[in-house]
């Protein structure tokens, strides 16, 4: 099914109709267009597929007033010239009837750059060509040993333009693709999952994928109960990201100054500068990071404490947040940087963790396990205690037993109490960086590179019921 998009106005025409329009001291204007494609399945049989197109149209306009600079920001679905007409009028009574923004700063200057007239990218169901045949090989195959398959995948091509009254033009065009895959056994008792982001599926293979469910899914023929406690477990690296992505996006600069996060140094500031890891291990973002490519300038739709409307434009690079396992930079705007006397670091949409002396892939360390929990991926993960990053959730689709260096069943769910902070301190080994797609977080961030870690004591704090 297509939901086709109505306007007779190219997105570089709209950013300059609202520019035209605005009456206000500064403008700000994002125009973003998004093609997506997806398939669905269960019970070994497609469900639905369909291509959307879809836009907004993001205006923010700053007002300068005897207290300061206000700022008023609108987000709608605006097409027709009378819609973005609107939009730029009540952002300006929005930034007109507001306060001071406390965040406000110079908007930043600059010109078009070379693809600024460049169309939007649109991407089809072709993307699947190579995937979806597959795909119904792997559903035969399922169903001649009764198993049952579950899941969809989704690709995007999200295109942004940002222009100015400063004078920038700026295009970034997005692309963001994942699959998610379960499988359950013939009885539906067992079930495993397995998941992959991607930029446009040339680098998906349905069959390797599910081989990986089948291999789980015959772990699982054998049931073990074990109680709670702390386990030497095994964290592959989509698990790793699970726990990860949230460390990052409490990278706040301005939260850990103000003494609200793990990242907060007692009796104020913040802890930059201070060891995290006895490895000398780096955590990083880099928007030209081979495969997790993201925008190399700031597009920020609202403020927040990692973020600020002002800011949209500003070029960002790779920023290391730990660098030989020490806390070296945490996300600021430039308001937020003043505030904390660190540097301007935003938030790019990319996270990479990087071991020294990797020990090879997932197979390989529970080759080495005398004893010990595989895990395949977590959820419901939330936030206990924020100053020391403690992080409760539960297991889902295959906690298994390693006895010997080989998987011997599947072990019953647990509700972990862990924090990822903490975990990066006492791990005992890790694989290689590879790509890792987050289960409980994939779909708002997918770009990201971790390795298996191994930790001697994961805190498996109640068994689970859940299923």
């Amino acid at each position: 099914m297509s939901t086709p998009v109505s306007s007779d106005l190219t997105l570089q025409e709209t950013v300059e109709r609202a520019l035209a329009r605005s009456k206000a001291d500064g403008c700000v204007v994002l125009a973003t267009e998004s093609s997506s494609a997806n398939l669905r399945w269960a019970n070994n049989t497609l469900t639905t597929n369909g291509v959307m197109l879809t836009r907004s149209l993001t205006v923010i306009a700053t007002v300068a007033g005897k207290t300061g600079t206000s700022s008023g920001v609108v987000t709608r679905s605006a097409l027709t010239r009378d819609e973005i007409d609107a939009v730029v009028k009540a952002a300006e009574e929005a930034a007109r009837a507001g306060d001071a923004a406390e965040d406000a700063q110079p908007l930043i200057e600059g010109a078009a750059t070379s693809d600024w007239n460049e169309p939007p990218a649109e991407t089809s169901i072709r993307v699947f060509d190579t995937f979806a045949p597959a795909l119904g090989d792997a559903f035969g195959k399922a169903r001649d040993t009764g198993r049952h398959h579950y899941g969809f995948v989704e690709h995007d091509l999200s295109t942004v333009y940002l222009g100015s009254s400063t004078g920038l033009r700026m295009r970034h065009v997005q692309p963001t693709g994942f699959v998610t895959m379960t499988g359950k056994s013939a009885d539906l008792s067992g079930s495993a999952w397995v998941g992959q982001a991607t930029r446009d599926f040339t680098d998906v293979d349905a069959t390797t994928l599910a081989g990986e469910l089948d291999r789980r899914l015959d772990w699982s023929e054998r049931r073990i109960e074990l109680p709670a406690g702390r386990y030497e477990t095994l964290l592959p690296p989509t698990a790793v990201a699970d726990l990860l992505i949230y460390a990052y996006w409490t990278m706040s600069a301005r939260d850990a100054h103000e003494g609200q996060t793990v990242y907060s140094k007692p009796g104020g500031g913040t802890r930059v500068g201070e060891r995290l890891s006895p490895s000398n291990l780096a955590m990083y973002s880099d928007p030209a990071y081979s495969g997790l490519e993201c925008a190399p300038f700031v597009v920020a739709h609202s403020s927040s404490s990692t973020q600020s409307v002002f800011d949209n434009g500003l070029t960002q690079g790779g920023t290391h947040w730990i660098r030989d396992g020490e806390l070296s930079a945490l996300a600021t705007s430039r308001y937020s940087a003043e505030l904390t006397g660190l540097p301007v670091t935003p938030y790019v949409d990319n996270l990479i963790l990087d071991i020294p002396d990797p020990a090879g892939s997932i197979d390989d360390l529970v080759a080495r396990t005398e004893r010990g929990l595989l895990l395949t991926c977590l959820w419901y993960i939330r936030e206990v205690d924020p100053q020391t990053l403690l992080l409760t959730g539960l297991t889902r689709d295959g906690v298994y037993l390693v006895e010997n260096g080989e998987v011997v069943g599947l072990v019953n769910n647990f509700r972990f109490n862990e924090s990822p902070v903490d975990l990066l301190g006492r791990f005992a080994e890790a694989g290689g960086t590879v790509p890792a797609f987050s289960r409980e977080w994939g779909d708002y961030f997918p770009r990201v590179a971790a390795p298996a870690l191994r930790v001697p004591d994961f805190n498996m704090s109640s068994v689970s019921q859940a299923s």
